[in-house]
């Protein structure tokens, strides 16, 4: 286990924003410090602002890529490896246009883009998101653009994981932890016989970390006046087999990811981590980001799954679609056509999910990938079957869904 971020949310002003930066700055240090020598690993600090698209409203384009640059190398000053400056909003159409210029000039800086809410899918902000992702794709010949942008549905703030982070306007300054812990979920499971020991065993271990990490920052954050978001205990896997969530899923059933039975392995340790008790943040889910896990790269490049059983496998409480390598050629109406049904699934399930695909240019379904990235391991290309969505679902108007559970109250 390790503690992938501390990240820290506030609230910019486009002109004053250098003392709340250094002061999260300072606070994200002295943390760090604590948590390494009471034994944890933290591999980075990150910093999320209040969605970009409401307070660079008033600039140009040239005037927001300028602000960006200037505020990514004021936090980089201040030790903050990442920036995510939150998504694109449906209340200012513009903004989805701005986030492949943001892109071009930057490996550090994060975005996402809105494409629906609890109760709406936005149509079009799908059609803006697959065009950030088809022109995100042209940036680098690898096509790595994509790993700094996401399509949030139904996505709270407060999520410490990048690139879905952001800041709810109008709070003070906060933090919150993702926890690396993948590990933790196969080290539960692999061996056991019984599946009520290994959900003890695994929830036990978190709890107890939870308790020590919050112990160790307790007395700083308050006395810094910044509130705790909460812990992401969303099992981030490390390329290398010890720390797979997809070795984990398979050692719950004990058959590849893919294969029947792995939907319901998912569904095991997704509800074992519901029944957590720690403060939370973000989506405490499963995550299942094919190419930042060696087992499910793998499983990829053996066609064992699909895009659609990933998201499948997100219906029982996952992130939604991760770092999912698709043909180069995608059009834009197929990565829309995906987009949909993230969005769909969101809202009747009433759940947050994302979706970072990646296409890479050149290659096909089934070609090799070939990132120089320690972060990702080597699988395949994986094959779309989205064709185009038309009307009338895919039209101007945005699309009202309900939670289902939401009309099952209502017929009480």
């Amino acid at each position: 286990m390790r503690i992938r971020t501390i990240t820290c949310f506030f609230e910019p002003s486009l002109n004053i924003y250098q003392t709340s930066l250094g002061e999260l700055a300072l606070f994200s240090q002295q943390a760090a410090e604590k948590l390494m020598a009471a034994g944890f690993e933290v591999q980075t600090r990150r910093v999320a602002t209040t969605p970009f698209a409401a307070y660079t409203s008033t600039l140009s384009r040239g005037e927001a890529l300028v602000w960006f640059k200037r505020f990514e190398a004021d936090a980089n000053r201040e030790g903050f490896t990442y920036t995510a400056f939150g998504p694109a909003l449906t209340e200012y159409p513009d903004s989805y246009e701005l986030i492949p210029d943001c892109l071009a000039q930057s490996k550090n800086a994060f975005f996402g883009a809105v494409i629906a809410d609890r109760f709406q899918v936005y149509p079009a902000a799908i059609r803006a998101a697959a065009q950030v992702i088809a022109q995100a794709a042209t940036i680098e010949v690898n096509g790595f653009a994509n790993l700094q942008f996401t399509a949030l549905a139904n996505v709270p703030a407060g999520v410490p994981f990048f690139p879905a982070a952001y800041h709810q306007t109008g709070k003070g300054k906060s933090f919150a932890l993702a926890i690396e812990c993948a590990d933790e979920v196969l080290q539960a499971f692999e061996g056991s016989t019984s599946l009520a020991a290994a959900r003890s065993k695994l929830l036990a271990r978190l709890e107890e970390a939870a308790v020590k990490i919050q112990a160790c920052l307790v007395d700083l954050y308050s006395e810094a006046g910044i509130t705790f978001g909460g812990f992401d205990f969303s099992p981030a896997p490390f390329p290398f087999d010890g720390c797979s969530l997809g070795g984990a899923l398979e050692a719950v059933g004990q058959n590849q990811v893919g294969r029947d039975g792995s939907l319901a392995a998912a569904a095991v340790i997704a509800d074992t981590l519901d029944q957590g008790k720690w403060p939370r943040a973000g989506f405490n889910g499963l995550m299942l980001p094919v190419l930042e896990d060696s087992v499910l790269a793998r499983r990829a490049a053996e066609g064992t799954f699909s895009v659609k059983d990933l998201l499948l496998y997100s219906a029982v409480c996952g992130t939604g679609l991760d770092t999912v390598p698709i043909p180069g050629d995608s059009s834009e109406d197929e990565i829309a056509a995906v987009l949909f049904d993230v969005a769909a699934l969101s809202v009747r399930l009433g759940k947050p999910l994302t979706a970072r695909l990646m296409p890479i240019p050149g290659k096909k379904a089934g070609d090799k990938t070939n990132f120089d990235f320690d972060f990702f391991a080597p699988s395949r290309v994986l094959p779309l079957a989205a064709g185009k969505v038309q009307l009338p679902l895919n039209g101007s108007e945005s699309i009202p869904l309900a939670p289902r559970h939401v009309h099952q109250r209502m017929r009480r």
